[in-house]
């Protein structure tokens, strides 16, 4: 057998909401992550809670990049497209790549199937203008019957393991080894060994029949890891990354982690991932509403715990009084915002950036607070260490921005050493200020002491009501509230952030292309694309948004072409506006609920600079 090497390819995984897409693709980006590709994974939900079987609206999908460079995208389009059902075929078919390989199960294209994928003949591949060469189509409901007669199961348990033929079989396409799929579903059926045993059999009867058939569409290719560096990898979601980022912080700082939580889709993953740590110091409260989630975390923050509420854009409009409590009071707390389709319910399972100015000026009175966006899967537990100290050290409320496209996707995670973390030192009030001390005393840069209760002789009270400078004491003083609002403001504007980076041509270039959170790995993509094609183009991307990175204003008026592109109406070029004298830039503008498309960012900074 000739195995071929390939840099990268993309793989989707269609079928019916309950044909099992996310876990053969999970399984498929672990088994590649663990062997050293870079990968970047992109999970896409139907919207409906569950659609008829069968529907064009129940379709779910997940695609997965694997390069054996540095991949920053799921991909455009795909090189072999998994399409379980008819209704995947009809609805996936977009988002495959004129020359991809098709894997069908004809078992699931009988005239009713059809009907239901609203086809208007019996053949759909020739209705949809597909090569019949470029399909592997394959009885696969029959052959996991067959593989599985004599295994007990009923029927729709047996129909269940059909995933698992599919990713046998794809993992046969990339010479993938199937021991990490093994042990990963020993692992996840670890109280099912019956059923674990059952998928494995299925697995290597979809590789075998890989191995077994000579189809003109069958190659099988190798992506070796070219970038891998030494240490432990695993695939890891961002809405994992973030539960670990916080756990990391709320060691780092000595500290209990706290987590008041209301499940909203796409933020309840981390809900789920931090109640499995209790043995870490980890405590979960499933509340009864977001604004129980948010004042049950800001009363753990006053008794001296690392406190983060979760949650999305609807929840982040019930939380805000909570949060202006924590602004008042000056209080550490991480509000996590895994942004999705709006407004009101919206899109739930799709994902946006329409957040921003929410979370920046969507409460009422002046209240400053910081504002963090994670840039991918892996950086969420960066971002999310990084928010936990600036609230601890700061004594200051911050947003974490993620959005369902980083929460839900995936990559190649290298486990991080935490000595190579820097320290987080809350400002505890000194005990030498015994006696003197009162509430709102300041450190140097601003930040209000942190007198954690039970500590003998700095009893105190806070509360929503605006204090005394001095002396703690409710005071409704002009003078003391003017003071004390510029004081809150000075506090944040004191936090260092990091200089804004720009990649690229930044010496040179005719464009600059802007952006913030979720969107760095398409427009880097984009960047690299047109600097491939002889064009000059640099890039800055915001993680930190507020306070802005120190040099904001000198990199923005570097470049006599500059684009913000981001997906919302342009939250972050008014923001820019409104911080910068002077900047106006072009826009790009999409709010599809799905991530950019990198050619159509191509195309339109290339019409940008030959303007």
């Amino acid at each position: 057998m000739e195995v071929k090497e390939l840099n990268q390819v993309v793989v989707r995984f269609s079928g019916d909401s309950g044909d099992g897409m996310q876990l053969a693709g999970n399984i498929f980006s672990t088994v590649s992550a663990t062997v050293g590709n870079s990968i970047s994974t992109f999970p896409d939900y139907p919207a409906d809670i569950r659609a008829p079987q069968g529907s064009l609206t129940g379709v779910s999908g997940f695609q997965v990049h694997i390069g054996a460079d540095k991949v920053y995208t799921p991909g455009d389009q795909c090189d072999v497209l998994v399409a379980m059902n008819a209704a995947a075929l009809k609805t996936q078919y977009k988002y495959a790549k004129p020359n991809a390989t098709i894997i069908i199960d004809t078992d699931s294209f009988k005239k009713s199937d059809l009907e239901k994928a609203q086809f208007q003949t019996e053949d759909p591949l020739a209705e949809m203008n597909i090569d019949a060469d470029r399909v592997i189509a394959c009885p696969i409901s029959q052959m996991v019957k067959d593989c599985l007669a004599d295994s007990g199961m009923d029927n729709k348990s047996v129909l269940k393991c059909r995933n698992m033929f599919a990713l046998g079989l794809v993992c046969w396409l990339f010479d993938r080894d199937l021991d990490i799929a093994y042990n990963y579903l020993r692992e996840k059926f670890a109280k099912k060994a019956g059923l674990a045993d059952a998928n494995i059999k299925v697995i290597q009867a979809g590789y075998d029949y890989g191995h077994n058939t000579h189809s003109s569409a069958m190659n099988v290719y190798r992506i070796e890891s070219k970038t891998k560096e030494a240490g432990r990898y695993m695939d890891i979601t961002g809405n994992k990354a973030t539960a670990y980022g916080f756990i990391a912080a709320a060691e780092k700082a000595g500290l209990k982690l706290y987590l008041g939580s209301y499940p909203i889709t796409p933020a309840t993953d981390v809900l789920h991932e931090l109640s499995k740590h209790k043995s870490l110091g980890v405590t979960t409260v499933q509340c009864e509403d977001e604004i129980a989630g948010c004042s049950s975390a800001v009363g753990a923050s006053f008794a001296g715990a690392l406190a983060v509420t979760s949650t999305s854009g609807p929840g982040i409009c019930l939380k805000s009084e909570a949060m202006n409590l924590a602004v008042i009071m000056e209080l550490p707390l991480v509000v996590l915002d895994v942004q999705r389709g709006g407004p009101a319910t919206g899109l739930p399972t799709k994902s946006e950036q329409t957040d921003l100015l929410q979370v920046l000026f969507g409460r009422n009175g002046e209240s400053p607070m910081p504002v963090i966006a994670a840039t991918s899967p892996t950086d969420c537990f960066d971002a999310a260490f990084q928010a936990s100290k600036i609230a601890l050290e700061h004594m200051t409320p911050v947003v974490l921005l993620t959005d369902a496209f980083v929460a839900n996707g995936s990559a190649a995670f290298r486990l991080p050493e935490l000595a190579d973390y820097p320290a987080i030192n809350p400002p505890y009030v000194p005990e030498e200020m015994k006696g003197t001390w009162t509430p709102y005393m300041r450190a140097e840069n601003g930040t209000r002491y942190w007198a954690v209760p039970g500590r003998e002789g700095f009893c105190h009270i806070l509360g929503g009501l605006e204090k005394d400078c001095k002396t703690g004491a409710i005071s409704t003083a002009p003078e003391n509230h003017d003071l004390m609002v510029h004081l809150r403001q000075q506090k944040i504007d004191n936090i260092q952030v990091p200089d804004l980076e720009v990649l690229g041509d930044k010496e040179n270039a005719d464009l600059l292309i802007v952006g913030f959170g979720g969107t760095y790995g398409h427009l880097r993509a984009a960047m690299e694309d047109m600097r491939a094609n002889g064009k000059k183009v640099a890039m800055a991307h915001f993680k930190f948004i507020n306070p802005l990175p120190k040099n904001t204003a000198e990199v923005l008026g570097k470049y006599k072409k500059v684009v913000v592109a981001e997906q919302n109406m342009g939250q972050l070029a008014a923001f820019l506006r409104m911080k910068v004298d002077g900047f106006v830039p072009y826009q790009f503008n999409q709010v599809k609920g799905q991530p950019f498309v990198v050619n159509e960012l191509v195309k339109s900074f290339t019409e940008i600079i030959d303007k």
